[in-house]
């Protein structure tokens, strides 16, 4: 799914209504339609409904809405904010139709004063203030109508976005002033903003609704930014030929673990051996020994000549992947250790955990990164990375970005909806992946995982796009079995054959 900006979803609407061709005022008696059938699917007739309408169109979409609620015995109250007595064309039309239509319990028309109706817990606000056209904060009357939607027990469905909330950048947004959604119904795409931590607060649940813009604008209009699908990764799959062999199949690295933490190297070794890897070495300090050769069988064992820390980079030229960086710990001699090998190292690498930290520690060092490196950091370890707090997720999201295209490399910012941002500046929104994957580990199993599709013969993209997609649908495969709550690192490597076989069927 393609996410469009504000401007592109401007003139979506407009070429739509040109090449369809239809009317503006149909095109948004037909989102009312599919707002209204959804608001239905929610709420009976016996629900109180207050809508406030803004004057642009979002507040024509919910007048219609209020009409077709009304017609269908719906009691409707309607609050129409007319402020500086101008309403866009077709909100003025939606009115004079409401209006007409003599079904709605209510009609106020606010020019001046107002007086606020009692929103009950059994009310059930529609929030048509504003969409998905607004660029500035709220203030003044709107930003105190919304604070009194929010301060209210009553339930909240907005029309295409929460008012307030702008489809994109919302760092210098003020925060109060945005409507705090129970559902949020958005028309045909979902907005970046959506794809947000920080913003979903707001949103509720959300359902995107298909109004039948034009397919031939979705597909044809270049985005930056989307959201992957299965479907885009089936077509991807390499799949095993029967006369192979696990020499034929690749070779991963993995550097992993220091002492007392043998366990990031088993998780991320165990996850890169079941992505399909052909063989897997794992290069660990000594003492690592007899729980890795019990933990991970299948493995080959490369032992530091350290007792408890890696401490030297390692000969790489038999390897078609390395992962590095779980459970390494950050001594200085492992720093060192860390920018000999990404040096010496010629085939694709993944970084993570406390190789980035250790990255973080040595800025001077993300120079001499190699053209097509991965890193996975979570948002605090993109922060040390980059040397500074971002205030938004959107603002991390853009340096993300800008160093990506810096690196020529990709950062895969870890979240509810990862992020992959690639060197050519686009990004890609994960779809799949629970809250229950908020364990420990559940890092190490992602970078076992692309650094198996790495070493099979993946490029960067493609092997961070699949592990990513693969390792949410196996949490989400095993949080069906065994709930959120008791999800741990190893039950998505145990979900993974199952995540393959969901994709190759």
């Amino acid at each position: 799914m393609k996410i469009f900006t504000a401007a592109q979803i401007h003139e979506l609407d407009n070429y739509t209504i040109e090449h369809e061709p239809v009317k503006s005022i149909d095109l948004m008696e037909r989102a009312a339609k599919a707002l209204t059938r959804a608001i239905m699917d929610e709420w009976t007739d016996r629900t109180p409904v207050v809508v406030f309408a803004g004057p642009g169109n979002n507040g024509g979409d919910a007048l219609a809405v209020a009409r077709m609620l009304a017609e269908s015995h719906y009691q409707v109250s309607v609050y129409l904010f007319n402020i500086h007595n101008k309403l866009s064309e077709d909100c003025a039309a939606n009115k004079e139709r409401l209006v007409y239509a003599k079904k709605v319990s209510h009609f106020t028309e606010i020019t001046l004063n107002f007086d606020p109706p009692e929103l009950t817990p059994e009310t059930l606000v529609v929030d048509g203030l504003f969409g998905s056209g607004i660029n500035k904060p709220l203030s003044g009357g709107f930003a105190s109508l919304v604070k009194y939607i929010n301060q209210s027990p009553a339930k909240v469905v907005s029309i295409d976005m929460p008012s307030g909330l702008m489809c994109e950048d919302n760092t210098y947004n003020v925060r109060q002033n945005i409507v705090r959604a129970d559902l949020t119904l958005t028309l045909q795409q979902k907005k970046l903003s959506m794809m947000l931590t920080d913003c979903q607060q707001y949103l509720g649940r959300l359902r995107v609704l298909d109004i039948r813009l034009s397919p031939d604008y979705i597909r044809d209009t270049e985005v930056s930014c989307r959201i992957q699908e299965e479907t885009d990764l089936i077509p991807c799959l390499r799949h095993r030929g029967d006369f192979v062999h696990k020499g034929t199949m690749g070779h991963a690295l993995i550097i992993a673990g220091s002492y007392g933490m043998s366990g990031a190297a088993i998780l991320a070794t165990r996850a890169c051996l079941r992505s399909g890897a052909g063989k897997v070495t794992v290069h660990t300090p000594k003492r690592n020994y007899g729980i890795m050769q019990v933990a991970v069988p299948e493995a080959v064992l490369q032992m530091d000549r350290e007792e408890t820390y890696f401490s030297d980079s390692v000969e790489s030229q038999d390897y078609d992947a390395l992962a590095i960086g779980p459970g390494l710990g950050q001594s200085e001699n492992s720093a060192i250790a860390l920018i000999g090998q990404i040096r010496r190292t010629q085939c694709p690498i993944v970084v993570d955990a406390d190789g980035l930290n250790m990255l973080a520690n040595h800025q001077a060092w993300m120079q001499q990164l190699p053209p097509g490196i991965i890193m996975t950091p979570h948002p605090k370890e993109f922060d040390r990375l980059v040397g500074v707090t971002s205030s938004s997720d959107y603002e991390r999201l853009t340096k993300a970005r800008q160093l990506a295209e810096h690196l020529q490399g990709y950062i895969l910012l870890k979240d509810h909806y990862s992020a992959l941002c690639k060197p050519d500046g686009h990004i890609v929104f994960n779809s799949t992946g629970n809250s229950g994957m908020a364990t420990a580990g559940s890092g190490d199993v992602l970078t076992g995982i692309i650094a198996g599709l790495l070493a099979r013969g993946y490029d960067q993209a493609t092997a961070c796009q699949l592990g990513m997609y693969l390792h949410g649908l196996a949490g989400d495969l095993a949080v069906r079995d065994l709930g959120k709550e008791s999800l741990i690192a190893s039950d998505i490597i145990n979900y993974l054959p199952k995540a393959f076989l969901r994709l190759e069927d």
